[in-house]
């Protein structure tokens, strides 16, 4: 099953001020890696500065909230798991 999502990267307007951690100089993938089906979805990396993407799922509405500090330890990726499909009968 091909997923589309909508990536939306939120701009908090603030700098970094640590610096990078050194153990991740590629960025870092984010979420789980356990269940029958998933999505990998790449973000933009690295990140301009300090804020959030948000990710939602267009088929099966799922939806996370990812930080960045505009570093190169930013998120590459994010793993959702996919919502259930249900079905509600009227």
């Amino acid at each position: 099953m091909k997923h589309k999502h909508i990536v939306k990267w939120n701009d908090l307007g603030r700098e970094p001020k640590n610096p990078p951690d050194p153990n991740y100089p590629d960025g870092i993938d984010v979420g789980p890696t356990i269940g029958d089906e998933t999505c990998k979805v790449m973000l933009p990396y690295p990140a301009r500065r300090c804020g959030y993407y948000h990710v939602r799922c267009t088929e099966c509405g799922q939806t996370a909230a990812v930080t960045t500090a505009g570093r190169v330890d930013d998120p590459r990726s994010v793993t959702l798991p996919c919502l259930p499909h249900i079905r509600y009968d009227s």
